[in-house]
């Protein structure tokens, strides 16, 4: 049980990318899928970890969500470059503006299909989840909730049926960040998580690029229905967020 093994499960942005992560260092692992191999979330739970990604070796382990605490759990120095607070923000909002315009593409007959294979993650879920990490950031930052997998996994409300329905969603979450910015909030402090205490400046560097990871998975889901996305998010829009390489896994 020595080796180092890696949880994850297709679709999840931090799967993907703490996966791509050890192998940019060269670190070698045991990669196990929880939704191939629905056993392992026993082994997981048996740590008391409900969630992916974990990087574990024997009985020690650590959250992935944020890669500083996955390097110090491995033992490799590794300099994070991070975009100011200012800039991170002002991405979010263009992304989070984009993925509305996108929602409102879905075909509502295609809602209820698989966004990937391998996940039993629908295209609605997918599409409301991408406001689900900003609400969940707004939450913990605001009102103190440590368990962001409590807010961003949740099921969407049952009223929650039509691409409009999503949009209204996203709107709603985007005046919001608008608002906790327009107050000038202080990003040197930390605030506690399900996975430790964090900077604020980290947490919201990962919900930016964690939004950006998803409504890009929307992109692809609305080009695999052949539909050309209204304004798709470019590369400039993209730039300086520590997003993955691959899309799904």
């Amino acid at each position: 049980m020595s080796e180092l093994r890696v949880y994850w499960r297709p679709g999840c942005s931090s799967c993907v990318k703490v996966k791509e992560f050890l192998a940019s260092l060269g670190v070698d692992y045991e990669s196990i899928n929880v939704s191939a191999q629905p056993e392992a979330m026993e082994e997981l739970r048996a740590l008391g970890v409900r969630t992916v990604p974990v990087v574990a070796r024997g009985r020690e382990y650590v959250f992935a969500q944020e890669l500083a605490d996955v390097s110090q759990f491995i033992g490799r120095a590794v300099d994070f470059k991070r975009l100011p607070a200012p800039a991170l923000v002002e991405k979010w909002l263009t992304i989070l503006a984009a993925a509305q315009r996108h929602a409102l593409q879905i075909p509502p007959d295609k809602l209820a299909q698989r966004a990937t294979p391998g996940r039993d993650r629908s295209i609605r879920d997918l599409a409301y989840h991408v406001y689900q990490v900003p609400d969940a950031f707004l939450q913990a930052v605001e009102d103190g909730v440590q368990d962001l997998t409590s807010v961003y996994n949740a099921a969407p409300p049952a009223g929650v049926k039509t691409p409009a329905d999503i949009r209204a969603y996203g709107e709603s979450i985007q005046k919001r960040i608008t608002t906790w910015w327009a107050k000038k909030p202080d990003t040197s402090g930390s605030v506690e998580t399900y996975y430790g205490s964090q900077p604020l400046h980290h947490l919201l560097e990962r919900c930016v690029w964690h939004s950006a990871q998803h409504a890009r998975q929307i992109i692809a889901v609305l080009e695999g229905c052949g539909i050309a996305p209204e304004r798709p998010l470019s590369a400039q829009d993209y730039a300086g967020l520590p997003m993955p390489k691959g899309l799904w896994e």
